[in-house]
């Protein structure tokens, strides 16, 4: 490991080791015929602070700092991590890595893992000033001013609450060829809430965004006032909202963050250790049609200052744009390191953790639905009675067979090509490859969503970012509570 005296210094004041005393750790990891290792080491603060009922709460701050041995071999990987970075505490824990894969393997041992080209090829999240050091009053303020500007909207808004998160981590990657990769990175989050009250019927709206910028970009007057605009508009729509109907009829999902549904339904299934397992309803699926030839899906991690975008993922291998769905046919999927190889493939870049705590794995990053050529405007003339859905706060899916279910939080009646009353209670029920045959209008307004995505797997919770253009789907099962 030859890394320059900068970086040298950088990893002995954060975690008190050196990159000859981390490679001699993974030299005790593995034998040096077979098996791969890599340590991750984590260090960083994250401050949280909320503004309600008129009054800003206190502000709490959180500290990370710790590192994780895995030891791959086989097929089996074995994961330990410490909370006190040292070299015996790294010995110890590459010892207890080593003998949980060693032991569980079923795959005889070989150089399973194949070297990536390393270092951090690109520069996503370029920042001056870190959001940790920006004053506690200019993030006071910027919650009092949102809180202004949405009470303003409407007399009915009754309450507003605020929350703003900031990170700012370290990690550092070493491995068993030789690579020592280090990337900071910041993290932003604002959320919105407004609750509006009339004849004593209460209703929510929300709004938010974030991504790994500047604290400044929530100063921009034009983006924080569109969130606390947007969340009290959604709020007092919903004062008016009716039941939803139910059965089976057309949806219409509005850009941006309506791709969560590509995220659940069809991303999920995508990723590489289910397809490996044969767990998933794309399994052995590859280059076959899957979805309407309108459709292109991409999981992108070099959107520069997005949620989900990384300079490398969580084993070091740089990121990239990944091609899963083109036009209808399925082109890939999003890998690690060990299920690419034990696929004949190559990772995509998408190994991912949520702390040096847990095991790293196949996730997404920053998946969306490509654009189209049909307007928004031409897409919700061509239905004559349905559904329109702009936000949903959340679904599940069965990663084996494609079954998903979601519930939505901002919609609206399509009746005779126009949107009409806003409703409430709509859950959309379906398949995700079968709701992507269905796919008969895409729009040419493609957009992600504003920066508010997290997703969770296996217990773990990584921000990602979703998108996708208005698109209509035929047929689609609605749960309501309407006529």
């Amino acid at each position: 490991m030859n890394l320059s005296p900068s970086t040298e210094k950088l990893i002995s004041s954060l975690f008190g080791v050196s990159s000859t005393q981390l490679d001699q750790v993974i030299g005790s990891a593995i034998h040096k015929r077979f098996g791969f290792c890599d340590i991750y080491l984590q260090a960083g603060t994250t401050q949280s602070m909320s503004w309600d009922q008129g009054v800003m709460k206190r502000p709490s701050t959180s500290i990370v700092k710790g590192a994780g041995v895995r030891v791959v071999i086989g097929d089996k990987q074995g994961y330990s991590y410490t909370d006190h970075v040292n070299v015996t505490n790294l010995k110890r824990a590459a010892k207890t890595a080593r003998a949980i894969a060693d032991h569980t393997s079923e795959v005889p041992p070989q150089a399973l893992l194949e070297a990536h080209e390393a270092g951090v090829p690109h520069n996503l999240y370029d920042i001056g000033a870190t959001p940790i050091d920006v004053d506690l009053l200019a993030k006071m303020n910027l919650m009092r001013n949102i809180d202004q500007v949405a009470r303003a909207y409407d007399p009915r808004i009754k309450n507003v609450t605020v929350s703003v998160s900031v990170q700012d981590h370290t990690v550092v990657i070493a491995n068993s060829f030789g690579d020592v990769i280090v990337d900071k990175r910041p993290l932003i989050h604002l959320s919105v809430v407004c609750l509006a009250e009339e004849n004593g019927r209460k209703e929510q709206g929300k709004s938010g965004g974030g991504g790994r910028h500047e604290f400044e970009f929530f100063t921009d007057s034009d983006r924080w006032k569109k969130h606390a605009e947007t969340a009290a508009r959604e709020a007092i729509n919903m004062l008016s909202a009716i039941d939803a109907p139910s059965g089976e009829m057309t949806v219409v999902l509005g850009p941006g963050w309506p791709g969560v549904l590509i995220h659940e339904a069809v991303g999920h299934g995508l990723e590489g250790d289910f397809n490996r397992k044969g767990t998933s309803a794309f399994s052995k699926m590859m280059g076959e049609r899957v979805a309407s030839p309108l459709c292109t899906i991409v999981d992108d991690g070099v959107l520069p200052g997005r949620r989900g975008s990384l300079n490398v993922d969580d084993e070091g291998t740089p990121t990239q744009q990944t091609v899963l769905i083109e036009k209808g046919i399925l082109k890939g999927y999003m890998q690690d390191r060990m299920n690419a190889n034990l696929m004949g493939q190559r990772s995509t870049g998408n190994c991912r953790r949520e702390s040096y705590q847990h095991v790293p794995m196949p996730r997404m990053r920053n998946t969306y639905l490509a654009g189209g050529q049909s307007t928004p405007e031409e897409i919700i003339r061509s239905v004559k009675y349905g559904i329109y859905a702009t936000s949903f706060p959340g679904g599940q899916v069965d990663i084996t067979n494609g079954n998903f279910t979601f519930s939505t939080s901002g919609a609206y009646l399509i009746e005779d090509g126009k949107l009409t009353r806003a409703i409430k209670g709509a859950t959309l029920i379906g398949n995700g490859p079968e709701a992507m045959q269905k796919v008969s209008m895409v729009g040419n307004d493609m957009c992600l969503d504003e920066g508010i995505g997290s997703c969770g797997k296996a217990g773990q919770t990584v921000p990602v970012g979703v998108g996708m253009p208005t698109v209509r789907i035929d047929d689609v099962t609605v749960g309501g509570t309407g006529n």
